[in-house]
């Protein structure tokens, strides 16, 4: 397994580490972010939580929180260019230290990613099982061990630096929604555990621009 790769980010010395999380549906990994963040000694807050549609329960999770929440559809945009530009703008007005995609089901552009540090959590030991199908793949492929990851965004399909990984093991009789949900449960508690290791680095400076 990779040794975690290096921090991408620091907040601003003495308070609590802003955050915006991005989400495309249910919304389980923002919830488990949003539990933690109820305690003060964990110094992370959601300042925000955007989504690429309306109507769906990750959204009504933050508004539930009172946190402030956006939505930026690629329908609504000329092109994936002016949508990328569109979401940009909205991460900006809320001056995040870091960006969480969390089931977030769009591929983030260059206007994202220049201006601001993203981690994605995916359901599989990168980089092994790329992609949207990851626990399928796992399975066909007959490993006797998958897992998660947390890493950086690039501009590739979960191509960035691994920062964290965790196994799971596989079962002989596992279906692609038993599994899938074994690696949920361990995604959102390496997301919860390493955050604030993330964001108290102080060896890494935050993307984040006017």
């Amino acid at each position: 397994m990779p040794e975690p790769g290096p921090s991408p980010v620091r907040p601003v010395a003495g308070e609590p580490a802003r955050v915006v999380v991005l989400v495309s549906g249910s919304g389980t990994l923002l919830q488990a972010v949003l539990d933690a963040c109820a305690d003060p000694g964990y110094g992370v807050e959601v300042v925000a939580v955007g989504a690429d549609r309306d109507g769906i329960l990750g959204l009504e999770r933050a508004e539930r929180a009172g946190v402030p929440t956006f939505v930026v559809r690629l329908a609504d945009h000329a092109d994936r260019a002016a949508w990328d530009g569109a979401l940009a703008a909205a991460l900006a007005r809320h001056a995040p230290d870091l960006v969480v995609s969390a089931g977030f089901m769009k591929i983030l552009g260059p206007q994202v990613l220049d201006r601001f540090t993203v981690v994605n959590t995916h359901p599989a030991l990168l980089p092994s099982f790329p992609g949207a199908h990851a626990v399928r793949d796992a399975l066909a492929a007959g490993v006797t061990v998958t897992g998660c990851t947390l890493h950086e965004v690039d501009a590739g399909v979960d191509t960035g630096p691994v920062i964290a990984q965790r196994a799971v093991e596989v079962h002989a009789s596992d279906t692609e929604g038993s599994l899938h949900e074994r690696i949920k449960t361990v995604e959102r508690a390496m997301l919860v555990e390493e955050l604030p290791r993330l964001l108290r680095d102080p060896g890494h400076e935050t993307r984040r621009h006017p």
